[in-house]
């Protein structure tokens, strides 16, 4: 818990101490966890509405929810803790790694749990993981975008001290002074938001399966490599900023297998949504040619069955 109180942005005149956590009775229910199942909420919305666009039904997003979630969110815990080790504590107090509530929990751990979550998700639903990804994708940047606004309730993920227009005003209640920051939790929802919506229309047009999850992938990636920079409480490898550092990795990665797509022929057939299509519409035309047979094999039974009844008549 940080000594800040008071957030003001004085360009736009505005100055709140909002609370970080609210009791119900004995409980206390933090208002970060709050936002992070919000984001969380409206990813899961969002998938599930478009599910069907992909080749998944709804489902399989429920499905997925419920399977990969937990092991995300671990990971992401997990992640953070590994690299913030001993400034956290976490080596005297070990059960203070389930203190999730109080923050510290990195995206990046998050998203590798949750890709390798998908993975074996996608093995054994038999799913196409490009396209799981590619939905899931566009759920990650709405989860992100709302999610940090929770280090905005807990004054934290902020960055460097600034007086440009966007600054935000700390008000530290041990030096009873104010201290203006880069907001960098705010930069990073916007950057996420315009990723989403760009993402979002490109998906109605995409080329093959993975092509939105490879522009998530490179597109926050580069936000993330510019905006870490003016954060001051990165977690470290030596001298590198670990999360900085893998950004750069994952943006130049994806940019090489975006470019390499790029000059490659896509067959609109091998997207998953249209070999789930051909396979219905494979299997209706099966059972309208079964029924067709059925129907015309009928009457000869019928005949067949009356000419057995007429014979004794006939004798």
């Amino acid at each position: 818990m940080n000594n800040y109180s008071v957030i003001s942005f004085p360009t736009f005149g505005i100055e709140w101490d909002p609370q970080r956590y609210f009791s119900i009775g004995p409980l206390n229910v933090y208002v970060y966890g709050i936002i992070i199942a919000t984001g969380l909420l409206l990813a899961v919305w969002y998938a599930y509405r478009r599910s069907r666009q992909f080749g998944l039904i709804p489902d399989d997003i429920a499905d997925g929810v419920l399977c990969v979630t937990p092991f995300a969110f671990l990971c992401a815990r997990l992640y953070y803790c590994a690299f913030y080790w001993n400034e956290g504590g976490y080596g005297d107090d070990p059960l203070s790694i389930l203190y999730i509530w109080e923050g510290g929990i990195a995206i990046y751990g998050g998203v590798i749990g949750a890709a390798l979550g998908i993975l074996v998700f996608c093995k054994v639903k038999k799913l196409k993981i490009g396209a799981v990804l590619d939905v899931v994708s566009l759920g990650f940047l709405i989860g992100q975008s709302v999610g940090r606004w929770g280090n905005f309730f807990n004054r934290e993920a902020f960055g460097g001290e600034t007086l440009n227009f966007m600054r935000m005003g700390l008000y530290n209640t041990v030096t009873k002074a104010v201290e203006y920051h880069h907001p960098t939790f705010l930069y990073e929802s916007l950057w996420n938001l315009v990723g989403f919506v760009g993402l979002h229309f490109l998906s109605k047009r995409r080329k093959y399966d993975g092509q939105i999850a490879l522009g998530y992938v490179a597109w926050y990636g580069l936000g993330r490599t510019l905006i870490e920079g003016l954060r001051t409480d990165s977690l470290y490898m030596g001298a590198f900023r670990v999360s900085q550092l893998v950004a750069a990795l994952s943006c130049a990665a994806a940019l090489l297998v975006l470019i390499w797509q790029w000059t490659r022929a896509h067959d609109p057939a091998d997207l998953f949504v249209n070999q789930v299509a051909a396979a219905k519409e494979a299997a209706e035309t099966a059972e309208s040619q079964e029924e067709e047979t059925q129907a015309e094999e009928a009457p000869a039974e019928e005949q067949l069955a009356q000419t057995a009844q007429e014979e004794p008549e006939n004798e």
